[in-house]
């Protein structure tokens, strides 16, 4: 399989209107997309699943390519997946990505990937970052996890966007899943004020929690100064 054979069947599945929409959902003007819409990615991903070797030699010109190599890494197992997932993670760049690598293998192996997580929760890299909660959210909302969770939340940069907008994102879960531990560490106040308030946004949109809920959630709103992002 060659580069040139991978951007022909790529193309060959190109939806003009998806890649519109999508370049205008990743906001990155430097992400070159074909448009090739998800369901079909995953199937290739599925077909070409023998072929990570291959696609890491591929250059990162087009997002669904580095898509690929994402997707075809995250079959690996376990051990085999964690041997260079540090470098694999340092690539992210667009939160379209970050929140499509998830790898299955992580939920039998959640205690010994931990310590990779508590590294990417403060890497610094905005996406790094991003990986770390977004994967938290996958496989680790639990309540045996919870502290795990509000450690992670509160090293993260929560005032970088992606980094900020995927925290929220996972404390609104902990809010839905298990609403008093959640309101309790929110009332701690231990978030910056847009994570906080992206949180309770977020959490009052779900429809697993009760008014009477949403109602409470929406007191502990904190005050920002100068808007949000």
């Amino acid at each position: 399989m060659t580069y040139e054979e991978v951007l022909e069947r790529l193309f060959s599945e190109q939806d003009e209107g998806y890649r519109e929409f999508q370049s205008a959902l990743i906001k990155n003007d430097s992400i070159h997309l074909i448009g090739v819409r998800m369901p079909i990615l995953r199937r290739l991903a599925r077909e070409w699943r023998g072929e990570l070797d291959v696609f890491l030699a591929f250059p990162d010109e087009w997002y669904e390519v580095t898509f690929l190599k994402f997707s075809l890494y995250a079959l690996l197992p376990f051990d085999m997946f964690t041997a260079n997932i540090c470098e694999m993670v340092g690539l992210l760049d667009n939160w379209a990505t970050t929140d499509g690598f998830h790898a299955k293998c992580i939920a039998k192996h959640r205690e010994e990937f931990l310590p990779y997580i508590r590294a990417f929760s403060c890497d610094g890299r905005e996406f790094v970052e991003r990986y770390a909660l977004v994967s938290l959210l996958h496989d680790y909302v639990e309540e045996q996890y919870l502290p795990e969770i509000f450690a992670a939340l509160e090293r993260a940069d929560g005032t970088k966007y992606y980094t900020g907008m995927a925290a929220a994102w996972l404390m609104a879960e902990v809010l839905v899943k298990y609403y008093d531990e959640g309101r309790e560490y929110l009332k701690k106040g231990r978030l910056s004020p847009f994570v906080h308030n992206a949180a309770i946004r977020k959490a009052r949109e779900s429809f697993r929690l009760t008014k009477a809920q949403k109602e409470e959630l929406k007191s502990f709103k904190k005050a920002t100064k100068g808007g949000n992002f």
